[in-house]
């Protein structure tokens, strides 16, 4: 276990991601490779692999079939490998075609959880901490064209109290009679199983090798005559050289061209369509750079022009008040795990739309892209959320936390800056802002996100503390989101309370601020078909009931300084084992794990219906 937190350690020094992170795309001057597939895998139960340097050659015998992308824990029927703690490895084979001489190649994983060491024929490329955000790396001088080579991926999920989400290892010295000694356990602070594997697709992509299009910022202004404004920023590695274009498409028809890398097109107001909640309007912007063998050609097909103001009690999208009606969701499917499976995008969305949910938190994580593309083309908003969850323990709050911290939330901005769905980031989930050291450490985060994001969307913390324990952390941050459980897990079962619990809670958070509050979770768990009339617990009649009491807050704070409310959960999901949690699941979806309503399903769709898009 001493080697597993060395080399944790030691993937901070070795990362490659200093780059623009660009979804890849095929285009007239690019190609993609996606991995996927079922590659060899060998969990590293006694974590001897990165000694005994496994990655020389290929994986010793035995190994087993594992699906990439997926989480490996729910795959086989093997508890050891579900609840495993440390490295697993994976191995394939990647053939580099003859036509790519000429080409810059780029190894890249959209997400493995949590820390990754990736090596190619047994030399490592590649290292990152953390999981849910993609890292790649230029493989061009390592790679032998017209020829097969081992790729060998090992992955390890050990929480720290450096990474995020954090974590502890409790490791038995012998003198507990009831655990042996050098006994493993893995301690989280969350409430959510922590899948790990390969999470998401890992690819090939090429450049051009003499410039290539390394990223892309866009913001928007709508001028005070309603015209829409579209500025750019294109970088270019290594240099820029020769021509560039930057064309604006609306379909098929162009509205503009510009030679420059830094500039903006301006789409008269009698022209101009904008991106709004539940009636999304997207362009696409094309650049082309370079001229002949050397031109590189990139798409961003989400441009979606809209602004975003806070005021000390609204929410403006559009300069119009946007009341968020949504959910939480989780990346969590039987089988797959947090594996990225386009059939529960789909699905997820479908059920978005037909509860008539115009927003949803990414909670605790950012998600994968796909799901930020289908939220720019449905109108459904995002709260785009750190996986800072869990930094309610005092020892969490330091130095090295904070760097990693701030590191992450550039790797976010990165990645999600040019999603027009994206309006708000979330820094941290119920973190513990009682605590001395959250008053500095949530000043350095809040203020950092603001001095990286070139678009300056608003910046919150999800809150779980009472008001008057609150640090005065709630200034670093635009609006005031708080988790609320009234009925839940303070005076259980008992409805006729929450009213007025809740309304003096919301009530304390606006006067202490005097800035708008989101209530960002509230829920109750359900077993689905259970009934009983009168409620109780458990019941699909009581999660109604519940909700109702917190709707009827909802409707007379929603006038004065309330801006939305999302409910846990969208779906039932996986977590740890607990005598609360039955079947080791939260149940406070409205849907079940396979996307079935339950009753407050039903009667959340007739809510949302009512307070429009």
């Amino acid at each position: 276990m001493k080697l597993i937190l060395l080399v944790l350690s030691a993937l901070f020094i070795f990362q490659t991601n200093a780059q623009g992170m660009l979804f890849p795309q095929r285009s007239e001057s690019r190609e993609v490779v996606d991995l996927s597939g079922i590659w060899r895998f060998k969990a590293d139960f006694n974590n001897v692999g990165i000694d005994q340097r496994w990655y020389l050659g290929p994986l010793p015998l035995p190994t087993i079939d594992m699906p990439v992308p997926s989480s490996y824990n729910d795959i086989t029927q093997d508890p050891s490998i579900r609840d495993h703690i440390g490295w697993v490895w994976y191995e394939t084979e990647v053939w580099v075609p003859k036509s790519w001489s000429n080409q810059r190649i780029i190894l890249r994983f959209e997400s493995a959880h949590y820390n990754t060491m990736a090596w190619l024929n047994g030399g490592l490329v590649v290292t990152h901490s953390g999981g849910h955000l993609p890292f790649e790396s230029d493989i061009s001088s390592n790679v032998s064209f017209g020829k097969s080579h081992r790729l060998t991926v090992a992955v390890n999920n050990t929480l720290t109290p450096t990474t995020l989400p954090p974590g502890e290892i409790k490791i038995s010295t012998g003198s507990d009679p009831y655990h042996p000694k050098g006994y493993v356990q893995q301690i989280t602070y969350f409430d959510f199983f922590n899948y790990a594997g390969i999470h998401r697709p890992v690819k090939l992509y090429t450049t051009p090798k003499k410039q290539w299009i390394d990223d892309i910022t866009i913001t928007y202004d709508v001028t005070p005559f309603g015209d829409g404004v579209v500025n750019f920023d294109i970088s270019v590695k290594p240099f820029s050289s020769g021509i560039s274009l930057v064309s604006l498409y609306d379909g098929n028809n162009i509205i503009g061209n510009q030679t420059v890398l830094i500039g903006k097109f301006q789409i008269p107001s009698t022209q101009v369509k904008l991106w709004e909640p539940g009636n999304p309007y997207l362009y696409t912007l094309q650049i082309t750079i370079g001229s002949g063998d050397d031109i590189d050609v990139y798409r961003l097909k989400s441009i979606g022009i809209r602004t975003i103001k806070v005021t000390s009690n609204r929410f403006l999208i559009n300069n119009k008040p946007f009341y968020f009606h949504g959910v939480n969701k989780h990346e969590d499917s039987d089988i797959r795990g947090k594996g990225l499976d386009n059939v529960i995008v789909v699905k997820d969305f479908n059920m978005l739309k037909w509860m008539n949910v115009n927003s949803f938190r990414t909670s605790h994580y950012p998600y994968a892209d796909e799901f930020y593309d289908q939220a720019d083309k449905e109108g459904i908003v995002i709260i785009d959320e750190a996986p800072a969850v869990g930094l309610n323990v005092e020892i969490f709050f330091n130095n090295d936390t904070l760097s990693h911290h701030k590191q992450v939330i550039s790797e976010i901005i990165r990645r999600d800056k040019n999603h027009p769905s994206v309006v708000m980031w979330s820094v941290a989930n119920e973190p513990g802002t009682n605590f001395r050291d959250s008053i500095y450490y949530f000043k350095e985060i809040a203020s950092y996100t603001r001095s990286i994001d070139p678009t300056k969307r608003p910046v919150t913390l999800i809150n779980s503390v009472d008001y008057t324990s609150d640090n005065n952390v709630g200034v670093n941050f635009d609006v005031i989101c708080v988790n609320r459980y009234y009925g839940w897990y303070t005076d259980t079962g008992h409805l006729e309370l929450i009213q007025a619990q809740l309304t003096y809670d919301l009530n304390g958070w606006f006067s202490k601020y005097g800035k708008p509050v989101l209530v960002s979770e509230y829920g109750a768990d359900t077993v689905p078909g259970i009934h009983e009339d009168p409620p109780v617990v458990f019941t699909e009649d009581f999660q109604v009931a519940f909700s109702e009491q917190y709707w009827a807050v909802f409707d007379k704070l929603r006038p004065q300084f309330l801006i939305g409310e999302l409910v846990w959960n969208f779906a039932d999901f996986r977590t740890g084992q607990a005598i609360i949690r039955v079947g080791s699941f939260n149940l406070k979806g409205v849907l079940t794990r396979q996307r079935n309503p339950k009753a407050a399903a039903r009667a959340l769709k007739n809510r949302y219906a009512s307070l429009g898009s």
